[in-house]
């Protein structure tokens, strides 16, 4: 399934499990091949950020790889 990166923008991140991660701010792009990285999400009030990779501004690191998109919600696996 293809999807713009504008419509991922703003979607609920979660993981198998049903726990709610926080909202798709942006992305991270390898500038030499095109393909996306990482994405920064604005951590859930109810996560505990310190477990999870993080940029200056709090965001979460979320590496794109494991994510797959499931209509209104994008889904993580966290191993």
């Amino acid at each position: 399934m293809k999807k713009f990166v504008s419509e991922l923008k703003g979607k609920t991140v979660m993981t198998n499990d049903g726990q709610i991660l926080g909202v798709i701010e942006n992305f991270i792009v390898d500038t030499s091949t095109g393909d996306l990285r990482h994405v920064l999400v604005i951590p859930a009030e109810e996560i505990d950020s310190r477990m999870y990779k993080t940029d200056p501004e709090g965001r979460l690191i979320l590496p794109f790889s494991e994510m797959r998109a499931v209509r209104d919600v994008v889904v993580m696996s966290i191993e």
